[in-house]
């Protein structure tokens, strides 16, 4: 047994000294600044969830609910949240995050702090319970579960109190310990007027203390997290750059949030991590309305969204709304199924399937962190540069001449986010190289979208990174779908900026019957949007009757979409006029439509 030991160590040791280079034990690259834990990592490999906005706003048509909505008008007649997780799971969706309580109050559980919830609605005789079912459904087919609850409460008596506090831990232990495990907590930063006329202050130390306690593992989402952050819009887009990290002390959610660019893009060498969750409906609103059946974004929308959010280092929560029924509409369910397979087409195939790379340099000469790594299916293997070199370049060489136009990166975010700016080439069909996309951050993916391109060999330039670059996954896949390169995103010049202090005022053309009025902002909420407004109508332009006054266009700022109002009963008028009272720019407000609803 001695003698064996030896003569195969003997062997060992004249195998290395004949191949140094081979069996060189290079270290792995150290940590770089703010590094995700173990649960923010696995989140992020979620790449899209299912948001199910569902509540009494069903049931009234409201984005935000007064609190005052009788129990008993929260009703579905056919409720059946195993269809849910089915659509979800055949969506591709890992997990379901439902508004266990929204800002009006009412708890889709039987919360015993709170009169406010099913245990007080006729709804299965005061005995159901939407966590359960739904908690239960997710576990059937596989999906994570999460839930939404607001710390806003338009129905509680201690709202705006410091008992307030205490009644919210137990609210969230209630939702927290009874359902099994919570993959992500999402707190809404909203923060209403209490009943003495003071804003309540959040106790967040005590709510996130009362989370852990009870889900160690959640993900909590808020606008500076901790687990994970607002993007800084409703409409589903990461910035072209974004980090993962955020400067989070002396910020907290809602107003006392950092900018919203600063959401979006995150912050270079920020304190903490804090990846991005792009938030976004299916539809127009955040809960279902007949009205918008016709109104659900096309597949080139939601592939726009998922290249946007996905593919600039964010998660992708896509709010699909239940209706009256409790169901999913059709038509939202068909639209998911042609995304999915949409998404299932273009990613298919991997243009860089057969191929083989190589670097400049790789990191002590040792294969372990070889530029094969980024070809392989395997998320722990990588390849990277000694510490001292933060500019590289790795070239794929194809199987054969590949025709593509999305291209896949990925950093291995278990070390840090490093990479600051980056390049792609291609090599033409006589040598030369010619570069086909450029971009600043990485992160867990990032999908370029370029015009159709043909080549037998790509070139990716690490131009700057704050440490010696970790890349451990790369793809090129063709979109026939979608097409080439897009600028959805981007704020469009229709429309135009008003003055804070100047009225808009709608000339129908002449006297008629009108129903109610619309307001639309630019795209992207460009130049602000009217917040809180007066409303009147008019049939000469000299008598006016005020038909609202001091009402409220609510939550446009984070979601500024065309905004329909319904008068108490219709009215005869030629001229409508709104008076801006409050705007979310200082100076002006943004405008592309105004007018009658008849």
């Amino acid at each position: 047994m001695t003698s064996k030991t030896f003569f195969i160590s003997t062997v060992f040791g004249v195998v290395c000294m004949a191949g140094t280079v081979a069996c060189t034990t290079a270290q792995a690259p150290a940590p770089y600044g703010a590094v995700p834990t173990p649960a923010q990592v696995e989140w992020q490999k979620m790449e899209t969830n299912m948001f199910c906005h569902f509540g009494p706003n069903t049931f009234t048509s409201a984005e935000w609910g007064t609190g005052q909505e009788k129990a008993d008008v929260f009703n579905p007649t056919d409720m059946d949240c195993r269809q849910w997780a089915s659509i979800a799971k055949g969506a591709g969706m890992k997990g379901i995050i439902i508004t266990a309580k929204h800002h009006d109050g009412f708890c889709l559980w039987p919360n015993p702090v709170s009169r406010h919830t099913v245990a007080q609605s006729s709804w299965k005789g005061g005995k159901g319970d939407v966590l359960k079912e739904l908690s239960d459904a997710c576990r059937e087919y596989g999906l994570k579960f999460g839930v939404y609850i607001s710390p806003w409460d338009r129905n509680d008596p201690t709202y705006g109190t410091d008992a307030y506090n205490d009644v919210f831990r137990q609210t969230l232990e209630s939702a927290l310990g009874s359902y099994g495990p919570v993959f992500e907590q999402w707190f809404d930063g909203a923060c209403g007027e209490g009943p003495s006329g003071k804003r309540q202050v959040y106790d967040w130390n005590l709510y996130h203390e009362t989370v852990y306690r009870h889900q160690p593992d959640a993900v909590i989402f808020s606008d500076v997290g901790p687990g994970c952050r607002w993007i800084g819009n409703e409409a589903g887009y990461a910035g072209k750059t974004c980090w993962s990290t955020l400067d989070t002390t002396g910020f907290a959610p809602g107003v006392a949030a950092p900018e919203q660019s600063e959401l979006n893009c995150g912050k270079v060498h920020g304190e903490a991590w804090v990846p991005g969750e792009a938030d976004v409906s299916i539809r127009p609103g955040w809960f279902y309305k007949d009205s918008e059946n016709d109104k659900v974004k096309s597949l080139s929308d939601l592939l726009g969204i998922y290249y946007a959010s996905v593919g600039r280092n964010s998660l992708l929560l896509l709010n699909v709304p239940p209706d009256t029924r409790g169901l999913i509409h059709s038509t939202d369910s068909l639209r998911l199924m042609e995304f999915r397979s949409a998404l299932d087409k273009i990613f298919a195939t991997d243009m860089s399937e057969g191929a083989s790379a190589e670097a400049t340099t790789t990191r002590g000469g040792s294969r372990k962190f070889a530029a094969s790594n980024i070809l392989d299916e395997a998320y722990d293997t990588y390849w990277t540069t000694d510490d001292d070199v933060t500019q590289a370049s790795f070239t794929v060489q194809l199987d054969g001449q590949k025709t593509f136009n999305r291209i896949m990166l990925q950093e291995y975010i278990p070390l840090g986010q490093r990479i600051a700016e980056f390049s792609v080439e291609i090599r033409d069909s006589e040598g030369n190289w010619k570069k086909a996309a450029e971009g600043t951050t990485v992160g867990y993916k990032r999908i370029l979208l370029t015009d159709r391109l043909t080549t037998d060999a790509v070139r990716v330039n690490i131009d700057k990174s704050y440490a010696c670059p970790v890349i451990n996954g790369f793809g090129l896949y063709l979109d026939e779908i979608m097409g080439g390169t897009v600028a959805w995103d981007e704020p469009d010049d229709s429309g135009k900026a008003m003055n804070a202090d100047e009225p808009a005022v709608a000339d129908l053309g002449k006297v008629t019957e009108v129903k109610g009025f619309f307001y639309q902002p630019r795209k992207n909420g460009k130049d602000g949007c009217i917040i809180t407004y007066d409303l009147e109508v008019s049939t000469d332009g000299r008598q006016w009757e005020k038909i609202y006054s001091g009402k409220m266009f609510e939550n446009i700022v984070n979601n500024p979409i065309r905004q329909e109002v319904s008068f108490p009963e219709a009215v005869k008028a030629r001229y409508i006029r709104l008076t801006p009272l409050r705007t979310s720019s200082e100076d002006t407000y943004g405008m592309t439509g105004f007018g009658a609803v008849k």
